[in-house]
């Protein structure tokens, strides 16, 4: 990423400490992580972010089927006993997220349930500022992770986003984090461009059906080519018509796959890179409407991206000290719109795995009933997760870097 896009980026997030941008604002390959290979303590842990942008429905996620309030709330959004992946009498995973449930039965997987804040902001924005700097109150101009970077001594390559940007959550006061564009990845090979343009061409004698289809062909592939131009040729800086930087919006998420992106984290863990904080995302979480298949879709994304990561992760030792965390800004409401779908909501749910984590549950469950206007009241202040993350996988005190907040999850993690 170039020095202007990621400095645009911060100022408009509205996060960034007085050094990072000259400290994290070059530009860093994959090359640049690759270098470091070996120079780390083998005992280190690895923390994986992974952030869900939009606003992910937690109660559509893990799901309370026996709860007849779930049902009333969302007559046309509820799943019915038959489809859900059930945890125990109460509970159950959504249908996407087959490779997850696995996990559970196996106690690989851990539910962090009622994640929230004290006064909970619905603008993804403002929520997502408060994710990023840890501070519900007034966020601040620095981000906790970044924070934790000018305490581990500022290298950026300590802390790398495989985003199109630089989260605010990687700028410190002092230093940033590196942003690493996902580019240097080789795409599969697929048909020649010879091979695609026979496809498309009409032959003497075929049948009508035959060549409406590779007259279709050749329109879809003409289509797909100025599409590409148009990409190809915009300007990296263009802003919408009301002035937003583009890229950079708290629903968007990284533009490539996250399995593409945790694809890069794996292979930076087994060459044993400096690197100890990875920042992924997937985004299209704000279902305002439409909401089950749409979510259902994005799940079997996170769902396929995660196994996959995490069975990769377990063959090696390098890989088998890894944590992932998956957040997002917030809820939805307990109560589904006219338009099915939900609107902003508070508390949700966060997800842990690898082979440190204790699986099982954590936290506690969020009455259906007692609401605050018509929202999850939270039971579990996501601080308490952050403090126990830096505590147990970036072995540095919390205190400095959360403002001396107390509160853990002590069985998140064995003794």
């Amino acid at each position: 990423m170039d020095t202007l896009t990621r400095r645009r980026f911060l100022l408009t997030s509205g996060v960034v400490g007085a050094g990072a941008l000259a400290a994290g604002a070059g530009a860093y390959s994959l090359r640049d992580l690759l270098d470091t290979a070996g120079d780390r303590d083998p005992q280190s842990q690895t923390l994986v972010l992974v952030t869900l942008y939009g606003g992910n429905d937690g109660l559509n996620t893990v799901i309370p089927y026996s709860d007849p309030a779930y049902r009333a709330a969302r007559p046309e959004l509820a799943y019915p006993d038959s489809e859900v992946r059930r945890l125990d009498d109460d509970f159950a995973l959504n249908p996407a997220l087959e490779g997850l449930h696995k996990r559970w039965s196996t106690g690989g997987l851990a539910i962090v349930r009622g994640i929230g804040y004290p006064k909970p902001d619905r603008s993804h924005f403002r929520s997502m500022d408060i994710w990023h700097t840890a501070q519900p109150d007034r966020p601040g101009t620095t981000g906790w992770l970044g924070r934790w970077l000018d305490r581990a001594g500022g290298d950026p390559r300590l802390a790398v986003s495989f985003e199109p940007a630089l989260p605010p959550l990687l700028a410190g006061e002092r230093s940033a984090g590196a942003a690493v564009p996902v580019t240097d990845r080789k795409a599969t090979k697929g048909l020649s461009a010879d091979t695609l343009k026979a496809l498309s061409a009409a032959e003497a004698g075929e049948s009508p059906a035959r060549a409406r289809a590779a007259a279709c062909f050749a329109d879809m592939r003409s289509v797909d080519e100025m599409i590409r131009e148009v990409r190809d040729s915009a300007d990296p800086d263009t802003t919408d018509p009301d002035g937003d930087q583009a890229p950079a919006t708290a629903t968007g998420g990284a533009g490539t796959p996250l399995d593409a992106q945790l694809d890069l984290v794996a292979q930076c863990v087994e060459a044993g890179v400096s690197t100890r904080a990875f920042s992924v995302s997937l985004g299209g979480f704000d279902t305002h409407a439409d909401e089950k298949q749409l979510q259902a879709v994005l799940l079997g994304q996170l769902d396929r991206a995660l196994t996959r990561f995490a069975d990769r992760m377990s063959r090696t030792e390098a890989g088998r000290k890894v944590v992932v965390a998956v957040y997002s800004e917030f809820g939805r409401r307990v109560r589904a719109n006219a338009s099915d779908g939900t609107d902003h909501g508070t508390a949700s749910d966060m997800l842990l795995l690898g082979a440190g984590v204790r699986g099982g549950w954590h936290g506690d469950a969020p009455s259906l009933t007692d609401l605050d206007d018509g929202d999850l009241k939270y039971t579990t202040d996501f601080r308490d997760v952050y403090a126990t993350l830096l505590e147990r996988v970036l072995d540095t005190d919390p205190g400095p870097v959360l403002a001396d907040w107390r509160g853990r999850l002590d069985k998140l993690f064995p003794a």
